[in-house]
């Protein structure tokens, strides 16, 4: 496409989940380095305007479970957009009110281009071993083709190798500090309580301070025994926003995480992680963008991947292969992690 016909103003939408939205800024990253005038504009929920610093993007927050939950208010939030002078929509996200907007979007004369998926090739790749198998497109190359056929060239994104400086939010750093989030919206890809309970005591006895990453409810209150358990681990959840978290997560020396948001937050701050994976399966295409692959923890079984998301209920009722990842694997991840990297390596 001739450069003059190109967008002048991009909208990129990408509501939910916290992990997929997490992914989105390493393809605006390398848009705006192509394209450094181009006026790009997020929707999204305000909640995530954090994963964002320093990309120079402005925010339009889109609300699908209140004022923008029914047809109507979707109508009223593309009358906005057109308001803006934007003049393309690139829908990384693709679900029915994405789409909504996008159709109303282009009845007001603007250009559009989704994301695909790729739904079906990862669809055949469940229930079989993953060694052979040539990895698929990542998450992140697919949200930046949708600005490729928006006629934007430009190529992948190099992985982050020096994050954002960010104040460290817990007071000044001595030693070693590593977060630990084992965590997840699904059975499939959470540590199981005992092997998290082993965790936690085998890295607060090697590392100066354990910080633990989790949600409220259950998750909270395993954080906070293990608060009261160990005097150099702390529990995150309720002492430190996302901001906050993401600001913590860029002074750790490593963090282990589950195939889930913390991972991917590694990702946008260049702290090495070690990934625990479990029902799903880091060839699909989730892994955070950039993370070491050295870092990939994960038994290869017959039965796995058995879902694209982890939300499927183990057949054997067990999760083994998530509990085949025992916690002196871990921990000895984490101690090589944290050396390589100390040296200066990938």
């Amino acid at each position: 496409m001739e450069q003059n016909n190109l967008p002048k103003h991009l909208l990129v939408l990408r509501v939910s989940a916290m992990g997929d939205v997490a992914m989105l800024p390493h393809a605006i990253r390398a848009l705006r380095k192509a394209y450094p005038d181009l006026k790009i504009t997020v929707a999204t929920r305000k909640l995530f305007e954090p994963f964002f610093e320093g990309l120079d993007v402005d925010f339009m927050f889109l609300n699908t479970n209140e004022e923008h939950s029914s047809v109507k208010g979707l109508l009223q939030f593309a009358r906005l957009v057109k308001k803006r002078g934007i003049d393309a929509v690139a829908d990384t996200h693709f679900v029915l009110r994405t789409i909504t907007v996008t159709l109303f979007l282009r009845l007001l004369g603007l250009r559009s281009a989704h994301i695909r998926k790729g739904r079906i090739e990862k669809w055949f790749r469940l229930g079989y071993s993953q060694n052979d198998a040539v990895p698929l497109k990542h998450t992140v190359i697919r949200y930046c083709d949708v600005f490729r056929r928006l006629g934007f060239v430009f190529g992948d994104p190099e992985p982050i190798a020096v994050g954002h400086k960010y104040t460290n939010p817990m007071g000044e750093k001595k030693g070693l500090w590593v977060g630990f989030a084992p965590f997840s919206a699904h059975e499939g890809k959470t540590y199981p309580q005992e092997l998290r309970s082993e965790t936690v005591a085998l890295l607060a006895k090697r590392y100066e301070r354990v910080f633990i990453h989790s949600g409220g409810g259950e998750e909270q209150q395993f954080a906070k025994d293990m608060e009261a358990a160990y005097p150099n681990v702390t529990a995150v959840f309720g002492k430190l926003n996302l901001e906050g978290e993401i600001a913590l997560i860029a002074n750790l020396d490593c963090v282990v995480s589950m195939d889930s948001l913390v991972m991917h937050l590694c990702s946008l701050t260049a702290t090495p992680v070690v990934s625990v994976w479990g029902a799903t399966h880091p060839e699909l295409g989730f892994l955070g963008y950039g993370c070491d692959a050295e870092g990939v923890l994960q038994k290869e079984m017959e039965c796995r991947p058995c879902s694209i998301y982890g939300n499927k209920p183990c057949k054997w009722g067990d999760v083994r292969c998530i509990r085949a990842i025992t916690p002196q694997m871990i921990v000895d991840r984490v101690e090589y992690l944290i050396g390589k990297h100390s040296k200066g390596g990938a």
